[in-house]
């Protein structure tokens, strides 16, 4: 990735003084068990809309399971417990009311490996719209053609639609299952590892394309590679044994940080 590249998706990010451009997501006291075990401590955090937010820290810290919470894919877990709020878009996302299947399309989720279903790679995009009520071909045709193009892909596949999309290569895939998730509009992309798979090749073209999609989307990126969290993130949140030990501008947190367990695990000295 050129300089230029990196120094342009700081620049585009909407700030106003710190972290305050508009926020899409805040997290208010969150707390989560599983079972007696906690989980997540006090959590207080607001993410701002159209940036890349990468959350960093060791194994276990509790990264994953934060990201996890945005779409309640904890909920699927059993004897899961959480304490707090997280709004998005100013709607208590944890409210008994709040439809999950609608808070999932509005929240799409990106795997550490890529997760193609055994169908075509027409198929794979369409398939939330299709669940969503979208029946009509032309319609749909413009919804996958759109969303490929959006995830760098639509060159690559526009002759092969109809192919199997197992039979891409492991990078295509994961650009394939991005595709999938902005098919149906999301606000926000949650990514959890989403290179940790890929060649170096692959991994750059998603990261370029991660600077992209801020454009329209807000993403959240789990990440065990700093120098990514560096290359693509407006903000990093570190994270230690389920809490939030500092959260700032990436520049600041890679070249000023304010705490020293920050400063230690930036510095390669534990994690």
């Amino acid at each position: 990735m050129n300089f230029d590249m990196q120094q342009l998706h700081h620049e585009m990010c909407p700030i106003n003084g710190d972290m305050d451009g508009e926020t899409l997501i805040e997290c208010s006291a969150l707390s989560m068990y599983y079972g007696a075990k906690r989980a997540l401590n006090d959590i207080n955090l607001r993410i701002p809309k159209s940036c890349i937010t990468a959350f960093i820290g060791p194994s276990g810290c509790g990264k994953s399971t934060l990201l996890r919470c945005l779409n309640r894919l904890n909920d699927l877990l059993e004897d899961v417990r959480i304490v707090g709020t997280i709004k998005i878009d100013g709607e208590d996302i944890y409210n008994p009311l709040c439809d999950v299947t609608n808070l999932r399309r509005n929240v799409g989720m990106v795997f550490q490996k890529s997760n193609p279903f055994p169908k075509s790679i027409y198929d794979n995009v369409a398939y939330g719209p299709r669940i969503g009520g979208i029946k009509k071909k032309a319609i749909l045709d413009e919804v996958v053609q759109r969303s490929l193009q959006r995830a760098a892909l639509w060159d690559e596949v526009k002759d092969r639609l109809d192919d199997s999309a197992l039979g891409l290569s492991g990078g295509q895939q994961q650009r394939m299952c991005i595709a999938r998730a902005i098919a149906v509009e999301p606000q926000v992309i949650l990514m959890d590892e989403p290179c940790s798979a890929l060649d170096p090749i692959s991994t750059e073209k998603v990261e370029e394309l991660m600077l992209l999609l801020k454009e329209k989307y807000t993403i959240v990126v789990v990440t065990h590679n700093m120098q990514q969290a560096a290359r693509v993130s407006d903000y990093t949140v570190f994270m230690l044994l389920g809490n939030i030990i500092e959260h700032d501008r990436t520049y600041k947190i890679f070249q000023e940080p304010n705490n020293k367990q920050t400063e230690a695990y930036i510095g390669g000295h534990f994690g």
